[in-house]
């Protein structure tokens, strides 16, 4: 709290960087700002998911910046058997993250697949793949990622990075179902209603077969 009170600038100006971040991320993530580019011609339409990437990449780096120069005193700090179970946790998650690779097309998500293949928009259109942590999970990479941030020792910049991300991955995972529920309809509500956001809960998941059913139903649903 001392160092919060000797430079409080310092601190609330990391906070607003972040949330400058955040919009900028959200606001080029928007359907309207794809359908702009996709307006300017077919290389804008092919290049765009690469360009947001990189983007998003090279904004990061002013926050990580001055996350890693302002410091201060630790706020949270994992010691004994606690972090030894906060270490576990981390390598978990990290396993799990590599292994849900498999449930996704990185070639479209880093935007290569749209750059090689002309033709199909900004976004491509995808059937609905509900497949291994997405059973338990709507959004398993952002569970992996908040497990490493909060098991990590944080000093009060830190500490602040680490509920500005959260907040985000709140509010974001709900700006991107709102995306989901227009490409995939009723389907997608369906799924919404029976599996957790970023936490698991015990008993809420889908079975193989029921998560086969919804992805059917949601072929026939995707919006033009």
């Amino acid at each position: 709290m001392e160092a919060f009170l000797a430079q409080p600038g310092s601190y609330l100006g990391l906070v607003a960087l972040w949330a400058a971040y955040f919009a900028v991320h959200s606001a080029l993530a928007a359907r309207g700002t794809k359908a702009r580019a996709a307006r300017l011609g077919r290389t804008a339409a092919r290049a765009y998911r690469l360009a947001y990437n990189l983007a998003a990449v090279l904004l990061l780096l002013p926050p990580l910046w001055l996350t890693t120069r302002l410091g201060g005193p630790m706020i949270l700090e994992w010691r004994g058997p606690a972090w030894w179970a906060a270490q576990a946790a981390a390598l978990l998650a990290v396993a799990g993250f590599a292994v849900s690779l498999r449930a996704y097309d990185m070639r479209h998500f880093l935007g290569l697949r749209q750059w090689r293949k002309p033709g199909g928009g900004v976004e491509p259109r995808d059937p609905l793949r509900i497949s291994g942590f997405h059973r338990f999970l709507r959004h398993p990479w952002y569970f992996f990622g908040l497990v490493v941030l909060w098991t990590r020792s944080l000093d009060l910049a830190q500490f602040l990075t680490a509920l500005s991300v959260t907040a985000y991955l709140v509010i974001g995972s709900r700006l991107e179902e709102r995306k989901l529920i227009h490409a995939y309809g009723a389907a997608y509500r369906a799924y919404r209603r029976r599996v957790p956001g970023l936490v698991p809960v015990p008993g809420r998941y889908l079975t193989r077969s029921a998560a086969q059913r919804l992805s059917e139903q949601a072929k026939g649903e995707r919006a033009p």
